[in-house]
C-alpha cells in the first residue's frame, strides 16, 4: 500500500486526509516544492528544501523544520514507497482555522503533506523536442515565490494543451517571461538567453544547474530580459524543469524554432545535465 505523509505520519493512501478549512484548500495559502529521484538518490533536495523555507519565509509561514529535517522526512517516505525513479511533493499550508482572510491568531500548527511517484525519464521527448505556443501572462506579481496559487499557470498549460501544445511561453507585453510549469531559454549566436532572477519568475533548481554547465562548457549565459520576437527569432529555444530537464523546443505557435531540430548547444547542455546528476545524486 502506497503511503502519503501526512504531518510526520506515514499513512496509507487511501487515508491520507487533511482539514476542510484548511488554508491550503480555502484560500492557496500554502507552498510547494517537487524534487526528483534518480536511481534511488534524491537530487538537489538541499536546494529544494532552501527554496521551500524561502518561500515560507516570504509568506510569513512559520515552519518548525530545516533542510536535514526536512529531507529525513522525504528520505523515509521514499524509502517505504520504493521510489527508485520518479519523483517527490510536498507541500505546507498555514494550517486548519476558521476561514478568515487575515492569519490566524493564534497562529494554528503548520501542515505538512508529502506524496511520491514513480516514472521514468522523458528520454523520448528529450531527444525529438516539443511543441510550444506562446500566451499572455496573467500571474500574481510574486512568481519568485513557490505558492500554491497556481490557477494562472493551470490555464495556461491548459491553453497549450488545447493546440496540441506541451508547453506555454507566458509573456507580460512583449517580455518573454517563463512557461506555465517550466523556465526559458532563447539561444543565438551561441550564447543562452534568460529572464533575470526576479519576482517574475521563479529561480528554477533545474535553471541553476543549467546555468553552472553552461559556465563549465564555456557557453555564455545572460540572465536579461528579451522579446517575443528575440524568441521567435531564436536559433534553438529549451525550456527546463524537475520533471522535464532540458527540453528542446522545436516549434514554437507552429513554426519550426531553428532548423526544427534539436539544436548543438541544447544537446550539449543535456550531456552536461546527465553528467551533473551522475555527480550530484
Amino acid at each position: 500500500m502506497t503511503k502519503v505523509l501526512i504531518n510526520e505520519k506515514l499513512v496509507d493512501e487511501q487515508d491520507a486526509n487533511v482539514p476542510y478549512n484548511d488554508r491550503g484548500y480555502v484560500f492557496g495559502d500554502g507552498i510547494y516544492e517537487y524534487i526528483r529521484v534518480y536511481d534511488n538518490n534524491v537530487f538537489t533536495a538541499k536546494e529544494h528544501f532552501e527554496r521551500l523555507l524561502r518561500s515560507a519565509k516570504e509568506i510569513g509561514l512559520e515552519l518548525k523544520y530545516n533542510v536535514d529535517e526536512l529531507t529525513e522526512l522525504i528520505q523515509e517516505l521514499l524509502s517505504t514507497n520504493n521510489i527508485v525513479n520518479g519523483g517527490v511533493y510536498i507541500q505546507v499550508t498555514r494550517g486548519a482555522a476558521p476561514r478568515d482572510h487575515a492569519f490566524p491568531t493564534p497562529s494554528v500548527e503548520a501542515n505538512i503533506m508529502a506524496f511520491t511517484k514513480s516514472y521514468d525519464r522523458p528520454y523520448k521527448l528529450l531527444e525529438e523536442g516539443i511543441n510550444a505556443i506562446t500566451t499572455e501572462d496573467i500571474r500574481w506579481l510574486r512568481c519568485d515565490i513557490k505558492s500554491l496559487n497556481l490557477l494562472g499557470n493551470v490555464l495556461a498549460k491548459e491553453y497549450a494543451t488545447k493546440y496540441n501544445a506541451q508547453e506555454a511561453i507566458q509573456h507580460r507585453g512583449d517580455i518573454v517571461t517563463e512557461g506555465s510549469s517550466s523556465n526559458v531559454y532563447a539561444i543565438k549566436n551561441g550564447e543562452i538567453y534568460t529572464h533575470p532572477v526576479n519576482n517574475y519568475i521563479l529561480n528554477g533548481i533545474t535553471r541553476m544547474v543549467i546555468k553552472s554547465v553552461a559556465e563549465d562548457k564555456g557557453i555564455p549565459f545572460n540572465e536579461e530580459v528579451f522579446t517575443l520576437d528575440f524568441l521567435k527569432n531564436a536559433d534553438e529555444i529549451i525550456v527546463s524543469s524537475t520533471s522535464i530537464e532540458v527540453m528542446p523546443v522545436v516549434k514554437l505557435d507552429g513554426e519550426n524554432v531553428g532548423d526544427g531540430e534539436v539544436g548543438s548547444i541544447t544537446k550539449s547542455l543535456q550531456e552536461g545535465f546527465n553528467r551533473y546528476i551522475d555527480t550530484h545524486s
